[in-house]
């Protein structure tokens, strides 16, 4: 009978990402017939998986993936140890949804959901480099200007390395910025350095999805064609770029 590796199981379950997954089996929290697993576990059909004693079914769920509009106030993080509210709680109550990557708390906008653990993997690799655009509304003396943004796009030293934007331009009351990566709390601290304090941070677009009219804490299912989009930026048809862009643009930009 074929084994495959636990933390793969796991992922095709939907209950992590396979780096996830590993945290899990690291932890403890993971037993194959009643004993606890370890890292590097290869696992038959015949074995009863558990994760915090609860079975994981050898049969993977249907796959399902959402795209939320995630409200300022809430974290990415699946549990939270001081009780703030996490965007699950948004969400419809479907075994192994987890967010992919992080919107930090005091941000808003487009934040996927899976139980595909694959997908994840897929969008928060580095070696993947999915584009991201933000919309900031900045505080300081005046709008960032064309001189200013264009620094970022230089490149900007921050206090874990060097950051560089792939695009920034002006937009009223702040800037549009786009990145390829995906460090903790990017884009406020590129414009802080510039003197543009971010009073408020609006994700618009991750790869070749946009935003669109989705409200503060709506969401809807994404289709075999979003899903083809969000992977694969450069094969949408440039008009239906175009009028994601205008739609997103027209109400948050």
């Amino acid at each position: 009978m074929t084994g495959e590796r636990l933390q793969k199981r796991l992922a095709r379950a939907g209950v992590a990402s396979r780096r996830a997954a590993e945290d899990l089996i690291t932890a403890g929290r993971v037993t194959v017939n009643g004993e606890v697993a370890a890292l590097g576990r290869t696992v038959t059909p015949a074995d009863e998986v558990r994760v915090d004693g609860r079975l994981i079914e050898t049969a993977a769920p249907e796959k399902v993936t959402f795209v939320l509009h995630k409200p300022a106030g809430y974290v990415t993080t699946a549990r939270d140890e001081y009780g703030r509210r996490d965007v699950l709680a948004a969400m419809p109550p479907v075994p192994g949804l987890h967010p992919v990557g992080r919107l930090d708390k005091d941000s808003e906008g487009l934040l996927l959901l899976t139980t595909d653990g694959d997908l994840t993997l897929t969008l928060t690799h580095p070696r993947y480099g999915h584009e991201k655009v933000y919309r900031a509304w900045t505080l300081g003396e005046g709008d960032p200007t064309d001189a200013e943004l264009g620094l970022l796009v230089d490149g900007t030293e921050l206090e874990d390395g060097p950051a560089r934007a792939l695009a920034a331009r002006p937009a009223p009351g702040g800037a549009l910025v786009t990145l390829g990566e995906g460090r903790n709390r990017q884009v406020r601290r590129m414009l802080e350095a510039l003197g543009h304090p971010v009073a408020r941070l609006l994700r618009l677009r991750v790869g070749g999805l946009w935003l669109g009219d989705l409200g503060p804490g709506e969401y809807r299912p994404l289709s075999e064609r979003d899903l083809h989009d969000l992977l694969h930026p450069a094969e949408v048809p440039r008009r239906l770029w175009e009028r994601a862009e205008r739609e997103t643009l027209g109400r948050w930009g």
